[in-house]
């Protein structure tokens, strides 16, 4: 495992930060006598926990945000937006990068640019989408979660088929973008191809994951209800989690741990979005400055266990060695999810 520390304090950070510093006391007045101080974030369910810890005080604090979130799946997400296109009430979205595509193809997005958001010009260059219609802002990876009273670890993805786990499994449903992790792998497995290949070979997915089912105990859309029954001792294994969720409850004591199997482990994007149309702009935009910014990407870093996106920072992700890391097409996922959601509901009912 690679333990990535935090960054000091640079002469250039602090340049930039005391002159952010400056316009935000001139600009925060004018924000404030225009608009309302509250916006509403629509984010996966799975991330409240951290947001309404770090997140929500840090708004508060720098640029008078009063913060309500809306946790949920990020195709929810997208219909929020899609049935409230011409009357928004959500200011910004943090959802998966596929269903970030659909957005823009629904012209539900404004694009974040530099000259409102300057924080976005210390991204990684993979983390600005489509000329700014969105931003990742953290990156955790996805392997398989497993209960550690029952086994030491989850060197292969095969073993979600082995026959001595019948049973004591829980895969995420493709409503959900983890969900996808599962379907490539099996793609991988069934047809012997490499990730790069194996991806697009959608029938010998579908063929695998038919063999998984005498396995499964139940498929999931709410993850925190499945990861339950992992804690609890009920399943050993949950497949597709993701290190910003099952390592903080390591961390806590819970005994769980994340694998990361030899066959390789995904990475999750996670995408933030300034809403078309929606409420509150420029709070919306300083928002998003924040949450790109070196004080948010380190505290989310540490906090999820996930890769900042913002070069400046090393934070305290942990990142495993010696596996491959993949992603994948994800215009291709966009295409073709509906129909695999389909397939997988009627494949799959238990």
């Amino acid at each position: 495992m690679t333990q990535i520390q935090k960054a000091g304090l640079t002469r250039r950070t602090l340049l930039r930060t005391s002159a952010m510093a400056a316009v935000g006391t001139l600009a925060a007045p004018s924000i404030l006598r225009a608009q309302s101080s509250e916006i509403v974030i629509g984010c996966a369910g799975s991330h409240t926990a951290w947001m309404d810890e770090i997140v929500a005080p840090h708004m508060k604090e720098t640029i008078g945000a009063d913060i309500l979130f809306e946790g949920t799946k990020s195709s929810v997400n997208l219909e929020k937006m899609a049935s409230n296109k011409d009357a928004p009430y959500l200011s910004v979205v943090q959802m998966d990068d596929p269903v970030m595509i659909q957005a823009v193809e629904a012209d539900l997005l404004t694009p974040i640019t530099a000259d409102a958001v300057p924080n976005m010009t210390d991204l990684r260059a993979d983390a600005v989408h489509m000329d700014g219609m969105w931003c990742n802002y953290v990156q955790p990876w996805a392997g398989v979660a497993y209960n550690t009273d029952f086994a030491e670890g989850v060197p292969s993805w095969e073993a979600l088929w082995a026959p001595e786990n019948a049973g004591q499994v829980i895969i995420p449903s493709l409503q959900n973008t983890e969900g996808m992790w599962t379907m490539f792998v099996a793609a991988m497995l069934g047809s012997g191809k490499p990730f790069s290949e194996a991806q697009y070979e959608v029938d010998a997915a579908f063929a695998k994951l038919e063999e998984l089912k005498p396995n499964l105990l139940s498929v999931y859309t709410t993850m925190s209800q499945a990861f339950n029954l992992l804690e609890q001792g009920e399943i050993s294994m949950l497949a597709g989690n993701f290190s910003s969720y099952t390592l903080p409850r390591k961390a806590e004591g819970v005994p769980v741990d994340l694998a990361a199997p030899k066959e390789g482990i995904f990475a999750m994007p996670s995408g933030i979005c300034l809403v078309k149309g929606g409420p509150n702009p420029e709070l919306a935009q300083a928002y998003v400055n924040e949450m790109l910014g070196e004080t948010m990407q380190a505290a989310i870093a540490d906090f999820a266990s996930s890769v900042p996106a913002n070069t400046t920072v090393t934070a305290g992700a942990v990142i495993p060695e010696g596996v491959e890391i993949y992603s994948p097409d994800w215009a291709f996922v966009a295409e073709n999810r509906r129909a695999w959601i389909e397939r997988f509901d009627k494949l799959m009912a238990l």
